[in-house]
């Protein structure tokens, strides 16, 4: 018992951290973290993972939106665009034999971490607010499709896909991105972990427990730093903080 709450608490740790500082999905940490130490089936770990990034996204969209941090209308268009094209990526990988990318979000992670390191985003909500309603609007929905489509297909997160193209594409200031980028994810997580409970069973109710309460804590403690924070210690921040996960992440995977 004592091991599985260590596990679940070092998990929740790194999980709840990366959705708090950069709207990364609980599973790129928790699900290798379950499989390797604890011996948990893949399935199974995916929906605790799942489970816990709900509560965690949450709290942080609900933390990001207090401090006017969150675009909920173009969050909900993409929200939709995500979960329905995620459907449409998930049936054509189905039809493509031994089409595996599982270490994509890892990478990604890793590289984005750095990217926030040596390129910070310093785009302002003044500017921001500049591009038209029905600009902001298309490439909503072209973000949705592209995260939609390559989380069905190759199964990777899209945590820091969506934080990828709320920044670099639509020209979001790092807060507002992470914020609108939970917010999503408390949706798509839920979407996931309900059907992953309904199709697997139950998991492991302690391993659930853990994961979900180490996760909330420290993506409140993480949402609540973020938000107070100027862009340039954000920027840094989240760079360190996707950076040291990718490269543990990736570690774990290498013993599993």
């Amino acid at each position: 018992m004592m091991l599985k709450f260590f596990i679940c608490f070092i998990a929740g740790i790194g999980a709840g951290l990366g959705t708090g500082f950069a709207g990364m999905s609980a599973a790129a940490v928790i699900s290798p973290m379950l499989i390797t130490f604890l011996g948990l089936p893949a399935y199974e770990a995916v929906g605790i993972a799942l489970a816990s990034d709900v509560l965690a996204s949450a709290i942080s969209a609900y933390t990001y939106g207090k401090n006017k941090n969150l675009d909920i209308r173009n969050g909900l268009v993409m929200m939709v665009t995500v979960l329905i094209f995620t459907l449409v990526g998930s049936f054509a990988a189905s039809r493509i034999p031994n089409t595996t990318m599982g270490s994509f979000s890892v990478f990604m992670t890793l590289l984005l971490g750095i990217k926030f390191i040596v390129k910070p985003v310093m785009t302002t909500k003044e500017s921001m607010q500049s591009a038209s309603g029905k600009k902001r609007f298309l490439q909503s929905v072209a973000s949705g499709i592209v995260v939609g489509f390559i989380c069905g297909f190759v199964g990777a997160g899209g945590g820091m896909m969506m934080l990828l193209l709320l920044t670099s594409l639509l020209g979001y200031e790092l807060k507002t991105a992470v914020g609108t980028s939970v917010f999503i994810m408390a949706f798509t997580a839920f979407t996931g972990a309900v059907s992953h409970f309904a199709i697997g069973g139950m998991p492991d109710v302690w391993c659930l427990l853990f994961c979900v309460a180490s996760t909330l804590l420290w993506a409140r403690i993480a949402a609540k730093f973020a938000n107070k924070a100027s862009a340039a210690t954000l920027n840094r921040a989240t760079g360190v903080v996707l950076a040291v996960l990718g490269v543990v992440i990736l570690t774990v995977n290498y013993l599993k």
